[in-house]
């Protein structure tokens, strides 16, 4: 089965798409981090996503046994 990819517009790094995803979609390059918007199916084509996505802050996942251990 092949995997469909773009490059990221950012870093120029391979990124890999899910078949199953949909123009529009918000993905993520492994490489650099940014937020890529699924703006092309057929071929595969990614742009920088200009709006904000949230995410969790890692520090906040981590109970306070955790925090304690690594020095937070």
């Amino acid at each position: 089965m092949i995997v469909p990819t773009a490059i990221c517009p950012e870093c120029e790094e391979e990124v890999y798409v899910d078949s199953d995803s949909e123009q529009g979609e918000i993905i993520s390059c492994d490489e650099c981090d940014s937020d890529l918007e699924l703006v092309g199916l057929d071929p595969i084509e990614l742009d920088l996503y200009k709006g904000h996505v949230e995410r969790a802050n890692v520090h906040d996942e981590l109970d306070e046994f955790e925090q304690e251990s690594i020095g937070y």
